[in-house]
């Protein structure tokens, strides 16, 4: 008997720790080049992944828009949508807050040159950290609406990519109806070919999670948290509250289901995100999860998880409020809590620019250092532990787009959503 899919990832997940142990960072074991062949199985997949992002997100956003209707239907979905990701992110982000405050994984006994080993003078920062503004924040926006669609494809400039989209699929329905069909017809035509690709991609899923495993903790090791052992578990607190806290909640009293149910059916989406750390790549994967394992309509998903990929980014908004806040801690500086809005603030912007792929963060992080008046010296304090912790942070992040596609399509009136009747797509189904 086959074993369905979240279990397969499971033991790839337990066996690639094993094995990343016994490789070591030198990438070698009987003479052979581990290193290279796990980075080439883990690229394969991630390529066969990121092949499915552009035209899988054109696809179901203007099939998902276009199906919508009226103007009226897609504002109420649409406000829903990001009206549930803006709440979503804020309390991230507090719970972020709220923990880097408490532990205070910066705050050590000594200097920031001779703990961290920092340059920057403090005094001098401290002098400096009211002059920055937030004027970077602007390219984001600007982002919005590109110039060139087929460049943003090419170059991943998804949030301009799911802009267009949204205005093509809007528009599709305003049209005469011998355009309109022929329209709709091609581009559903071209979504149903992604979902059966994305299902031949899936079956190789947990090979590919194993490698991309093996070779992250060859390279790093158990060591590498040693040296930012409460920054790491601080980080690890305030995702944990929200992944087990706030968004179970919000499951629970917004859409009436059970959070255990809804974790269940996305599992092999959570753990692709995980072992991937990239919510771009692992969406072709959420749809499936949601449409098929929850039950949410193709109507909803095709708009809710394909917005959220680029929008929604729980897990990174608070890394990014931590991150920022530990590093200044680091340099000795007590941000004002006027400061400290000014972090959140940026911190929920920025996100929305944030591309989904691995460390893309810290990009933004440095936006926000900037901004606050910070080095970006700082950023090498966090990089030892940021892969790991992309991989956690992404893992939320997908946990809150799903969920707020079965909130959302509840919302909407939608039934037989997370019960017991719903059916599995067949890479997930025990043979």
């Amino acid at each position: 008997m086959k074993l369905k899919l979240h279990w397969q990832i499971l033991i790839a997940l337990g066996l690639a720790v094993i094995v990343g142990l016994i490789v070591g960072a030198d990438g070698a074991l009987l003479g052979l080049n581990i290193d290279a062949a796990l980075d080439f199985i883990g690229q394969l997949f991630l390529n066969a992944l990121k092949m499915l992002i552009v035209p899988l997100i054109v696809s179901s956003i203007i099939v998902g828009v276009a199906g919508i209707g009226d103007s009226d239907n897609l504002g109420r979905l649409g406000g829903k949508t990001i009206g549930y990701y803006a709440m979503t992110s804020t309390l991230a982000i507090i719970a972020g807050l709220m923990m880097v405050n408490l532990i205070q994984p910066g705050v050590v006994e000594g200097s920031a040159q001779e703990v961290f080993g920092l340059h920057e003078d403090t005094a001098a920062l401290e002098a400096d950290l009211a002059d920055k503004g937030a004027d970077d924040i602007i390219a984001i926006f600007l982002r919005m609406i590109p110039t060139n669609v087929v460049q943003s494809a090419s170059e991943g400039q998804m949030l301009g990519l799911i802009f267009f989209s949204l205005l093509y699929g809007f528009f599709l329905t305003r049209i005469a109806n011998r355009y309109a069909e022929a329209q709709y017809n091609f581009w559903n035509g071209m979504f149903e070919i992604m979902m059966r690709i994305t299902d031949l991609v899936m079956r190789f899923a947990p090979i590919g999670v194993f490698a991309l495993v093996a070779e992250t903790v060859a390279e790093t090791g158990l060591a590498a948290f040693v040296p930012l052992a409460a920054f790491f578990f601080t980080v690890v607190a305030a995702l944990g509250i929200h992944f087990f806290i706030t968004l179970p909640l919000l499951l629970r009293f917004l859409g009436g289901v059970k959070p255990i149910r809804h974790y269940r059916a996305v599992s092999p989406a959570l753990l692709t995100a995980f072992s991937t750390a990239s919510s771009s790549a692992t969406l072709p994967v959420t749809m499936e999860c949601v449409e098929k394992n929850a039950g949410v309509s193709n109507k909803t998903t095709s708009f809710v998880l394909p917005l959220g990929a680029t929008v929604n980014m729980d897990g990174t908004a608070l890394y990014e409020c931590v991150a920022v806040i530990f590093i200044a801690q680091a340099y000795g500086i007590e941000l004002s809590i006027a400061t400290q809005f000014t972090v959140v603030l940026l911190a929920l912007l920025t996100s929305i620019g944030v591309a989904g792929i691995p460390a893309a963060s810290l990009v933004a992080i440095s936006i926000i250092l900037s901004a606050v008046g910070l080095p970006l010296e700082g950023i090498g304090l966090i990089l030892a532990v940021d892969r790991i912790l992309d991989m956690m942070r992404t893992a939320v992040n997908v946990t809150s787009d799903s969920a707020g596609a079965v909130i959302i399509a509840k919302s909407e009136g939608e039934t037989g959503i997370l019960e017991d009747g719903p059916p599995q797509p067949e890479w997930a189904q025990a043979q």
